[in-house]
């Protein structure tokens, strides 16, 4: 290992990952990816949670990136991100650029639909629930304001 020269990124799922980073803790920085699922991820290649990922071999990487693709089958459906889709009806575990479209999406229909949910975040209020009585103000005014 001290002969071989460290990558300092390491590219998977369309995401740089920091190479300094332990396998485990650096598989969280791709959007989607938690401890937890890294840690099912590690576990199902073979691959050392504890070793360095800009260390990795090609092989590794690519073992890791296969990993990533087949999530859904290996975590039970409690821990996927997207339970019963709401267009497929599907159960899935949503990755990286996916979950700000999709995140999107469901807005925008919220905001077709005219749902009262979907016309708060038109309005840029709060959504659940919460007080917007003296909470929630945006702007420069603090406090009570004098008549001119």
């Amino acid at each position: 290992m001290a002969d071989e020269e460290i990558r300092h990124l390491v590219r998977i799922m369309n995401t740089d990952l920091q190479g300094s980073r332990q396998v485990m803790y650096a598989l969280t920085g791709i959007r989607g990816i938690g401890l937890r699922t890294s840690r099912i991820i590690v576990d199902s290649t073979g691959i050392d949670p504890k070793g360095v990922i800009g260390y990795l071999s090609d092989e590794d990487v690519a073992k890791l990136d296969g990993a990533i693709g087949e999530l859904e089958t290996k975590m039970p459906t409690w821990m996927l991100n997207r339970r019963i889709d709401p267009l497929s009806g599907e159960d899935k575990h949503l990755l990286g650029q996916d979950i700000l479209l999709t995140f999107r999406e469901d807005i925008n229909n919220l905001k077709k639909v005219r749902a009262y949910r979907g016309l708060r975040h038109e309005r840029g209020l709060k959504v659940r629930g919460q007080r917007t009585k003296s909470t929630g103000r945006r702007g420069s005014t603090i406090g009570v304001s004098k008549k001119k």
